[in-house]
């Protein structure tokens, strides 16, 4: 390797791993934020959300990857042409093309790792996040008896109209809703008063109520039984409830019910699910048009041979009171009346059957471009290396200024155009195949645009053919009479 390309790429991939190492820690922090929700309240251990975060991160590589080669390569190249090495280089026969080379091979490399990133420890990290979300989400969190709502303690429900006294133990209108085995509400509690001898966050919650009533509906074993008895009522004094919380809790984290989701799947994998349900989408199509038209005899019907037999005269001089009704009159309506009722199921049928099938090419859908996302993303990483080198170059700054909001714009466009056509592409609105890669496609010709223009030291964009005619006719109507 010359000592030209040991350079640049030195100078580039110190920015690259900065820039990955930023980038990715603050969609890290974007992240916990955005599930706050799951892990807050719940007793976790730093080791537990640490898991989570580590867990999450690989599936953010996709999208903080392309966002730090843009950056990096625009810094790089700015930097070089801003100190002038650029004109160094030049001035001894090296031209741009050949200081992109060696970086050009590195991101080939660069994208090719990606992909088998992508294939094996994003569906990794997918199962084991996705997994400890679902544990999580069945943590309780510490239990917080809010006044005016009902609060959740495992099979019973409690509602407190207020709290107050010492550490606000003393309760007041108490209302408890509790779940029977058969987990149905079938047991209401009501009381003036009541009193927590006991701290939620204990092992076991006592709750003393004062002056209610016991409510339970009796399970009888047919509906005589019911009738006859239909609730039980008992008066109480002073009710003492020991509530076990100690089972709120008893979640095995590392426990792994879900492996087999469209994002956890590799290529080879995604292949044979994408196959497996396009033939059996096929085939319930089929069933479903077949079993259509045998259900709604439509075969079965015969074309009417003599319409006089089965329309009267009454119909054209129709009693206008319709008090008055003949034979056919009354068969004629009869049969409206059957084939409304006909189609009306058959609309009812059709639209049940369009959102069933909707959910079913839309699976598909996500299916295909989670695979294709794969392959994108080597593309992806040498079309945008090519954009900043080329950019940088160009506007001939380096640092964190200009090249950093050019490499948001350009990143977020990319960006968006992606998820605007991959959303599209969900409804069956464009093709999958097709919203995987146009963000790549658009980008694509704009890359070699500007290294053309790089190389041949044109300037970012050319604008004499709107600049020289303005010239020409200020020239010649203008500056003559000055």
């Amino acid at each position: 390797m010359k000592i030209i390309d040991r350079y640049i790429i030195r100078q580039y991939l110190i920015r690259l791993i900065s820039v990955f190492a930023i980038c990715m820690l603050i969609f890290v922090v974007q992240t916990f934020w955005l599930y706050i929700d799951d892990l807050a309240g719940k007793g976790l251990d730093f080791e537990t959300i640490f898991k989570f975060l580590i867990y999450f991160t690989p599936r953010l590589v996709p999208i903080v990857l392309p966002l730090s080669i843009l950056l990096a390569s625009l810094m790089t190249f700015g930097n070089l042409a801003e100190n002038y090495e650029f004109a160094a280089m030049k001035s001894t026969g090296i031209s741009l093309v050949r200081c992109m080379t060696g970086l050009f091979l590195v991101h080939l490399a660069l994208g090719v790792g990606s992909f088998y990133f992508s294939n094996h420890l994003i569906p990794y990290g997918e199962v084991k996040s996705y997994n400890l979300r679902r544990n999580l989400a069945k943590l309780k969190p510490a239990i917080a008896i809010r006044e005016g709502i009902f609060n959740d303690l495992g099979q019973m429900s409690i509602k407190v109209k207020r709290k107050y006294g010492d550490d606000e133990r003393l309760l007041e209108d108490v209302i408890i809703h509790e779940k029977t085995d058969d987990y149905k509400n079938r047991i209401v509690i009501k009381a003036q008063n009541g009193e927590l001898k006991s701290k939620t966050t204990d092992a076991t919650l006592q709750l003393v109520l004062y002056d209610g009533n016991r409510y339970e509906e009796i399970a009888g074993k047919n509906y005589q039984e019911r009738m006859r008895f239909p609730h039980a009522r008992v008066h109480f004094e002073e009710y003492v409830m020991n509530i076990d919380l100690s089972k709120f809790n008893n979640v095995d984290l590392t426990e792994e019910n879900y492996t087999t989701t469209y994002k956890m799947q590799k290529v080879n994998q995604l292949i044979v699910s994408i196959d497996t349900l396009e033939r059996d989408f096929a085939a319930q199509r089929k069933i479903f048009s077949e079993n259509l038209y045998k259900k709604h005899y439509s075969a079965q019907i015969k074309p009417i041979k003599d319409p006089e037999d089965y329309v009267s005269d009454s119909l054209v001089m129709a009693n206008i009171l319709n008090i008055v009704k003949t034979d056919n009159d009354w068969r004629l309506n009869k049969v409206l009346e059957r084939s409304k009722s006909d189609v009306e199921e058959i609309l009812r049928g059709l639209e049940t059957k369009k959102r069933t099938f909707f959910y079913y090419q839309k699976l598909i859908n996500l299916h295909k471009m989670i695979m294709l996302e794969k392959f994108v993303l080597i593309f992806s990483c040498v079309f945008l290396f090519l954009i900043g080198a080329s950019l940088g170059a160009l506007i001939k700054k380096g640092g964190l200024g200009l090249p950093l909001v050019l490499s948001v714009l350009i990143f977020l466009s990319y960006h968006y155009i992606g998820i605007f056509a991959k959303n599209a592409a969900e409804d069956n609105s464009i093709n999958p195949i097709l919203a995987s890669w146009i963000s790549t496609m658009i980008m694509a010709p704009f890359a070699f645009y500007l290294t053309k223009r790089a190389t041949s030291d044109e300037g970012f964009v050319n604008l004499d053919f709107i600049t020289v005619p303005i010239q020409k006719i200020y020239s010649k109507y203008i500056g003559s009479k000055s």
